[in-house]
């Protein structure tokens, strides 16, 4: 029964699928305080995302939602349709731990991004749960800040395909 799992994974990792995930109130990104977060709409970032994705030769889905369960279903069913995730939790950086537990849970490369750079901000916002068990942060490039974490992830899975 082991092979099969280890067959899955393998052949997963060769076909490098990313996940990015956008969470709580990042669907009014381009609206929502352009000052801290920018003009650029979340629409926009996903298309930039795809572009980028292609050129990278790696797979991208992307998904939003203001939900944490609904977050919370979505990295768990990465385990079995992804290879590396790149997430944007939004507030929910500061105060979920459940979507921290089903980051462990997937066992896959985590890049944490954020559009403003949290550390410049409210000192609640300077904790991350995530961040201790990511591969790395992206934060304070707007927009670029997604485009840089997916470069990351990609490298990331590049250099575990050697």
């Amino acid at each position: 029964m082991a092979v099969q799992p280890r067959r899955k994974v393998r052949a997963l990792r060769r076909s490098r699928r990313i996940l990015v995930l956008h969470g709580p109130n990042l669907n009014l990104v381009g609206t929502r305080e352009p000052a801290i977060y920018g003009a650029t709409t979340l629409a926009d970032i996903d298309a930039q995302l795809k572009a980028l994705a292609s050129e990278l030769g790696v797979a991208v889905n992307t998904f939003q939602s203001n939900s944490e369960g609904e977050l919370v279903d979505r990295i768990q069913a990465a385990r079995n349709s992804a290879t590396a995730i790149v997430i944007n939790a939004g507030a929910y950086t500061h105060t979920s731990v459940a979507i921290r537990d089903a980051l462990l849970a997937t066992e896959l490369p985590v890049v944490e991004v954020h559009l403003s750079n949290t550390y410049k901000r409210e000192a609640f916002r300077h904790r991350s749960l995530i961040a201790d068990i990511a591969v790395g942060q992206v934060v304070g490039f707007g927009a670029d800040s997604y485009l840089l974490g997916l470069r990351a992830a990609a490298g990331v899975l590049a250099r575990h395909a050697r």
